[in-house]
């Protein structure tokens, strides 16, 4: 229909940091969330449950994960960065965020008094694309 704005949908993504393999949630993690081309969405602190609020991320409609072979993506990706002082920094690249979803991302952080010699080590972790 002609001069109808269509707006985005949107998706969201949301974070639990934690350390050890019992998931001891971790407070006070800085997530920072961007674009894949590195602009800022948005930028949180974890709660004492080692959680943030979920973030709302515009992407294409749901209509387009619908058909086979759709002409874009049916989700948008971001970038996650988490780092808290003392633990080892954790990146993580093209988090797939689907309309009307909230995409749950893992993070756990090591202590670097584990990993004395790595006291500036980071971790980056690629998420594959789906075979939509």
């Amino acid at each position: 229909m002609k001069g109808v704005i269509t707006l985005p949908s949107t998706g969201y993504i949301q974070v639990h940091a934690y350390t050890s393999y019992a998931q001891i949630p971790l407070q006070d993690v800085t997530v920072a969330v961007s674009a894949p081309d590195g602009t800022a969405i948005a930028l949180r602190l974890t709660d004492r449950s080692g959680r943030i609020e979920p973030i709302p991320i515009p992407v294409p409609d749901r209509e387009e994960s619908l058909s086979p072979n759709p002409p874009e993506r049916p989700f948008a990706t971001v970038n996650i960065t988490a780092r808290l002082k003392d633990y080892e920094q954790i990146f993580v690249d093209d988090v797939q965020v689907f309309s009307g979803v909230t995409t749950d991302q893992d993070l756990e952080l090591i202590p670097l008094s584990e990993l004395p010699e790595t006291r500036t080590q980071s971790e980056t972790f690629i998420t594959s694309q789906q075979n939509l």
